[in-house]
């Protein structure tokens, strides 16, 4: 099976003091092999920001 669950956290929210926002994705270990990268919308900060895989 080459999709796995991967786990992506907001890059802005820590900066300014509040709670990341964390949603669950799937890629494909044989096509992408660095790390995701996708903008999604934080609650917290009402707005759309960077959200980067995590381990």
């Amino acid at each position: 099976m080459p999709r796995e669950i991967v786990t992506i956290e907001c890059t802005e929210a820590r900066k300014e003091g509040k709670s990341p926002s964390r949603y669950q994705t799937t890629r494909n270990k044989k096509l992408q092999t660095d790390k995701v990268e996708k903008m999604k919308f934080n609650p917290a900060l009402r707005r759309r920001t960077l959200h980067r895989e995590i381990k």
